[in-house]
């Protein structure tokens, strides 16, 4: 069972998984669902980036949640005069990193911040699977110099509930109550389904400026299948566990999903940039 960027939930192994085969398979799965949450969101978060002025000489701490594609980005923004730091709970994964990304562990919502003067936060489906959001996001603002800039990017998985909006025949009713299930297990391990929608009231609670925010609904993009495929497979034991699917239903729906004749949609990424005074 994972989090909405692939985090993992729940990792144990069926009775009948060879060893090291799950783990082989998981981290395959995650890599395919950064490559989808790449695909997906990188564009808006750049452009909301360039809009708040991202530029050389800029210092930003850029929370990972399993990618590095925008860390990479914005050093080239930055450059040689600039600094970014790319931090999570695992590192493991960042070896690929640009050499001028700094790389560090650091546990959002526990950790002190690994900084402060920035000019640039950036966190992108962090914190709505984070144990202690509020924390997190105070110290996300603390980091900030005056004048620093905020984005904050995340799910709102209640604002739109269903994998296929247009539910036109068993197919998507499959694919709708598996998605079902699956909000059901996050909402059990403390997933806030409405938390986006929350954000910009948030930040105006926080004394954060100019507070601006838009919602990015992917609907039948390549990526949304990738997206869904590695999501299922990563949640099929905890799903099955649950009585929300059974091993066939998983089956049938992966196989459906890869013919590529369904209008999948990404849960909406809810978008909010701020100023701290």
């Amino acid at each position: 069972m994972t989090t909405l960027d692939g985090h993992p939930i729940d990792d144990r192994p069926g009775p009948a998984t060879p060893p090291g085969a799950h783990d082989s398979r998981r981290r395959e799965d995650a890599h395919a669902r950064h490559e989808a949450v790449a695909a997906l969101f990188d564009p808006v978060t750049r452009r909301h980036l360039d809009e708040l002025g991202v530029g050389p000489g800029w210092r930003c701490w850029e929370i990972g949640a399993g990618g590095a594609s925008v860390a990479s980005w914005l050093a080239k923004k930055a450059g040689p005069t600039g600094k970014v730091l790319l931090t999570d709970s695992d590192v493991s994964w960042a070896e690929a990193t640009d050499r001028q990304v700094e790389t560090r562990t650091h546990r959002l919502g526990r950790d002190e911040p690994p900084g402060e003067g920035f000019d640039l936060v950036h966190a992108r489906l962090a914190l709505v699977h984070t144990p202690d959001r509020d924390r997190a996001l105070r110290s996300m603002i603390r980091a900030l110099r005056p004048g620093g800039r905020l984005l904050v990017e995340d799910a709102d998985l209640a604002l739109q509930p269903l994998v296929c909006p247009e539910e036109s025949g068993p197919e998507q009713r499959l694919a709708n109550r598996l998605r079902l299930g699956l909000r059901d297990l996050l909402a059990e391990h403390g997933v806030d389904l409405a938390y986006g929608r929350s954000l910009p009231r948030l930040l105006r609670e926080a004394g954060l400026a100019r507070v601006e925010a838009d919602v990015y609904f992917p609907l039948a993009a390549e990526a949304c299948g990738a997206l869904e495929a590695a999501t299922v497979r990563q949640a099929r034991e905890a799903l099955v566990a649950a009585g929300a699917a059974t091993e066939e239903e998983i089956d049938r729906h992966l196989a459906n999903v890869a013919t590529g004749a369904m209008d999948l949609a990404a849960t909406p990424l809810v978008s909010v940039r701020a100023r701290r005074p």
